[in-house]
Formats: C-alpha cells, structure tokens, sequence
C-alpha cells in the first residue's frame, strides 16, 4: 500500500508539473519556454527569445506550481521584470 501512495504521488506531481509547463508556456508566448533540470517535485524554465537569447531563468518549487495564485504571482513577477 506504502509503494502505491508514492507511485500516486508521483504521478500527481509530474501531472502538476506538465500543467504548470504549459501555464507558463502559454503566458511567455512569444518567447520560447525551454525546461531544463526537472528533478522530483522541482524543475527550471528558462525563457529564450527570437535570438536564442535567455532572458529569465528560474527554478520552481510545488509551492510555487501547484497552486493557481502562487504560480500567478510567479508570472506576474517575471512579466514585470521582464517588462522592466
């Protein structure tokens, strides 16, 4: 039963994840959204423009992609910044 929880656990997580990759993508578009480094409960995204240049890099946490308001706040942070 122990090894069952993990396994759903995992999945939930990588679920969560893909989900958060596609938030993201979508709110960077047009700037490509390259992730790298996707470890257990935790990856970076890197945002490159036309050029090939990165722009932004950042590693995310569950507490920052699991939920809608942090990931919210965690593009809003790097919208501005970007806008900057």
């Amino acid at each position: 039963m122990i090894a069952t929880l993990g396994k759903d656990h995992t999945m939930k997580t990588s679920v969560q994840i893909q989900e958060a990759i596609h938030t993201l993508t979508a709110a960077f578009a047009p700037l490509n959204c390259v992730i790298q480094a996707a470890r257990k409960d935790s990856f970076s995204f890197t945002l490159v423009d036309e050029h090939g240049i990165a722009c932004h890099s950042e590693r995310l946490y569950p507490q920052q992609y699991q939920a809608d308001e942090p990931l919210r706040a965690v593009i809003q942070r790097v919208q501005s910044s970007l806008a900057a």
